[in-house]
């Protein structure tokens, strides 16, 4: 009796045990993730971009007073009444533009305004019934979103190529020598013809504006944050060009002295030292000289160039400005009182 016992405890014990493998084995192995359903996913997203932002892509071609092709590019409405959005680079200087419509239509056009300093342009198109495109908001792209181009590169009308946003806030320098901010980096293909069309997001909205491509880099390609591009546009379409403050100077970056960075507490280990100074500029009138060091601008830091570029904007016109420089070793502040001089500045001339 005990015996049966004993062989009865490992009998059922390895009944138990045994089950599971039995089971596992028995059981249909898993089927394996398919990717048909995200891809499909992907697809539709970029063809429902391509079909929402596609009837308002247009092609651009400059022509020069003999006829002759000078150069093409794309751009895209944002307006039902014919404004039309692109590069300065495509159309600065032209002499005669053409735009061709998704449709075929060849309608007039003329230029309404330029900004090289963004490389941004508004193209007016005298067209009824034209197809805006949705414009979107550069504070809302993340990183690794899906990014779509397109363009008319080489004429091939509405091309489209996908990729992703690489990476954000990068800083492109325009002809002008200014430092354009809020640079989209993406590797959606871009060509030459990609030049003024729009990047846009899955959902059909224009995120940037197609500018430039690092030609012996691959899948390095830039863009203009939308949110630039808007504040550009309206006031192009408003004045016909952006309106800017200079004070009459040329410099270039130099580091301070630490010495003079501890003894006069200064913000930034780095200035402006002024090379030249325009006859009858605010800086000549405010008694600024060659050799002088500008290391402040009504009391922020200026440590370069570009730092004095983006504190001259139109809304400085006119206003006083309190400029603190140092000449030799002695740290001097001069208060602009030209504001007649300031009120006639339009336009900043490079390296203003």
């Amino acid at each position: 009796m005990k015996i049966d016992e004993l062989n009865s405890e490992p009998n059922f014990h390895f009944a138990t045990i045994s089950g599971a493998p039995e089971e596992a084995i028995s059981s249909a192995p898993p089927k394996p993730t398919e990717d048909g359903a995200l891809l499909d996913a992907y697809s539709q997203a970029v063809v429902h971009a391509a079909e929402q932002v596609g009837p308002s892509v247009v092609n651009i071609e400059v022509r020069r007073r003999d006829g002759h092709r000078q150069g093409s590019g794309s751009g895209f409405a944002i307006t039902p009444d014919g404004f039309v959005l692109t590069n300065s680079h495509v159309v600065h200087g032209a002499d005669r533009i053409e735009v061709v419509l998704a449709d075929g239509r060849r309608p007039d056009a003329s230029l309404v305004g330029d900004d090289p300093d963004t490389d941004l342009a508004v193209v007016r198109v005298f067209a009824p019934q034209l197809h805006p495109a949705r414009l979107g908001e550069s504070k809302a792209i993340r990183v690794g979103q899906v990014a779509i181009a397109i363009g008319n590169p080489y004429g091939f009308q509405c091309t489209v190529t996908a990729g992703v946003v690489s990476a954000l806030g990068r800083s492109f320098r325009a002809n002008t020598g200014r430092l354009i901010d809020d640079i989209i980096q993406t590797d959606a293909a871009l060509n030459p013809g990609n030049s003024g069309g729009p990047l846009v997001n899955s959902r059909g909205e224009v995120i940037g504006v197609n500018t430039a491509v690092i030609l012996p880099a691959q899948g390095i390609c830039f863009a203009i944050g939308i949110d630039t591009a808007k504040y550009v546009a309206a006031w192009l379409i408003k004045d016909g060009k952006i309106r800017r403050s200079y004070i009459g100077v040329s410099g270039q970056n130099v580091p301070l002295h630490r010495r003079l960075v501890r003894h006069y507490q200064l913000g930034a280990a780095t200035g402006v030292l002024v090379i030249g100074v325009a006859p009858g500029s605010p800086a000549s009138l405010s008694g600024l000289r060659e050799g002088d060091l500008i290391v402040e601008l009504n009391g922020q830091p200026m440590p370069s160039i570009d730092a004095l570029h983006k504190f001259l904007t139109g809304d400085q016109i006119g206003i006083e400005a309190r400029l603190t420089i140092i000449r030799g070793t002695e740290k001097n502040e001069h208060s602009n009182q030209a504001r007649r001089i300031f009120a006639r500045i339009r336009q900043s001339p490079p390296g203003g």
